[in-house]
Order: structure tokens, then sequence, then C-alpha cells
């Protein structure tokens, strides 16, 4: 006769056998999302990435936006790229850049901001080179918050400014280049 702990454990074997089968089986249907190929031999979302021709933004020359406008690009064409080279294009990216500041806290005494947000939203367009349609028209968007020493460290808070805009940069493009593999790996 079993006993009740013996059933337990074959039943515990059971269910573990089922499950490292379907396991198994289930192996060759993922796919890594940043593969140099695809499952069947294609070129992998990679080669698609490095096949988009980003335009420059368009910004105000010498303000503040035009900075933050090279930084959101050379931010993207390092997350698409890598750092190599580029593909000849199959897709054009455009986008628009719109910037904003808040004060989070403030200081009672003096009516100083003590935290400050850096806003970007971020709107751009995919189009399909071959067929000259808009294949993806989205909006994405950053907030990142800075702290700010005191009203006698000015280039402390210039600096703060900067790198949160910078961070705010950088968040952009990983959210761009995360829609676009997606975008590629569905098949556009």
């Amino acid at each position: 006769m079993w006993s009740p702990d013996r059933r337990n454990v074959l039943a515990l074997m059971w269910r573990s056998a089922a499950v490292l089968s379907a396991t198994g089986l289930l192996a060759g249907c993922f796919q890594p999302l940043y593969a140099d190929k695809t499952i069947d031999g294609g070129p992998g979302v990679r080669y698609a990435l490095n096949s988009v021709k980003v335009n420059q933004i368009v910004a105000k020359r010498g303000s503040p936006e035009e900075r933050l406008a090279v930084e959101v690009r050379n931010a993207l064409l390092f997350e698409l790229t890598g750092g190599s080279g580029t593909n000849s294009p199959t897709h054009e990216l455009t986008m628009r850049l719109a910037v904003d500041r808040n004060s989070v806290i403030v200081d009672l005494t003096s009516q100083r901001p003590d935290v400050e947000n850096v806003g970007l939203d971020v709107q751009y367009t995919l189009k399909d080179l071959a067929t000259g349609k808009d294949v993806i028209k989205t909006t994405t968007f950053a907030r990142v918050s800075y702290d700010i020493p005191g009203a006698e460290q000015r280039f402390a808070r210039i600096r703060g400014l900067r790198d949160a805009e910078n961070r705010a940069a950088k968040v952009i493009a990983e959210n761009i280049r995360n829609r676009l593999a997606s975008y590629f790996v569905a098949g556009g």
C-alpha cells in the first residue's frame, strides 16, 4: 500500500515531468529580442533598428531646447546602433520635442525651489520609406527631478538641471528604441 507521503512525491514528480517536457517543446519558440538573427536565420531586430534614419530635431537656435534636442537624438542614435554605423535606411524617424520645468518643493522662508522636475514630451513618427506611409505615430515622455543645493550654489543648480535633462533624454531614447523594437518584432 502506498503511504500518503509517497503518493504526494509521485504526483509531484509527474507534474514536474510534465512541466519540463512542456518547457522543452516551447523552448524553440523563444527568440531574444535583440538577437543578431531570427530563429529562421533572417536578420534580427538589431539590423532593423540600424536601418532607421533619425532626422534632426527642430529647435530654436541657441536655446536650451536645441542642446536637449541634440542630446535626445544622440542618445537615440546610440540606442539604435550601439555606436556602430548604420545600414541603408528603410525607415525614417521624425521627432518634435517639448520641454518644461516645474518646482516640486519650495522653501517656505526663502520662496526658492528646493526640488524641480524636468519634463520632456516627444512626439515621433516612423515612416516606411518603401511605401511612404507613417507606420508609428505616437508620443513618449520623461519626468526627472533634481535637487537644488541652495542659493549660494547657483552653478550646482545649473549642473543639476543639465544632468536631469541628460537623464530624461536617455529615458526618451530608451522608450523610443523599445517601441521601435516591438514594432519590428511584430512584423511591421
